[in-house]
């Protein structure tokens, strides 16, 4: 099997399990919002995620040196995941259908953008790695990390909406990837 092949299957890979948590994070915040609301949230939430990834893309090589930085995005998904813990999951034993404010949907627009920020750095870490000089694929894991994002995006804020079990599922599937990040760079420190 030729080197390309195996790092494109590597790149596939890496994006199908690192875009889903950026989905689920995008369809957990936008799940407690009506359906033209939560049509802002993901489009916001992805909007923010395509220039993240570009940017840190670019940047990559950099970021890769820095000691520290998964452990600041372990931190900072911590935190994501109390927020959604309050926004989504604490919410859910309140009135469906509560009529939501602007401010409320500029924070849930700003909460989707840190996970991004957090989670994209971990997708573009991973994939760069993959990539290596080939730079064709690292594009196409950009592009590829973008379309299941955004697909998945939408169907997670439905079923969430059905079925709350699945936000629950959701937390959990944050946390690990947080304390992943977290122990990773304790241990490169320690």
């Amino acid at each position: 099997m030729s080197e390309q092949v195996i790092i494109f299957s590597q790149i596939v890979f890496i994006d199908l399990v690192l875009a889903g948590d950026n989905a689920i994070i995008i369809g957990m915040v936008a799940s407690k919002f009506p359906a033209d609301q939560r049509k802002k949230v993901i489009f916001w939430g992805i909007g923010g995620a395509i220039i993240l990834r570009i940017i840190l893309t670019l940047l990559t090589a950099y970021l890769l040196q820095i000691t520290g930085l998964r452990l600041i995005g372990g931190l900072l998904l911590l935190y994501i995941v109390y927020k959604l813990y309050v926004d989504v999951i604490k919410e859910s034993s309140k009135e469906e259908n509560i009529n939501v404010d602007n401010s409320s949907l500029i924070r849930a627009i700003w909460t989707v953008l840190l996970a991004d920020f957090t989670m994209s750095l971990d997708n573009v870490l991973g994939v760069a790695g993959a990539a290596g000089d080939h730079y064709f694929l690292l594009i196409f894991g950009l592009v590829l990390s973008i379309i299941l994002m955004a697909t998945a995006a939408t169907l997670i804020s439905k079923w969430i909406k059905k079925y709350r079990w699945i936000a629950w599922l959701g937390l959990i599937a944050i946390l690990v990837v947080a304390i992943e990040l977290i122990y990773t760079d304790l241990k490169t420190l320690i």
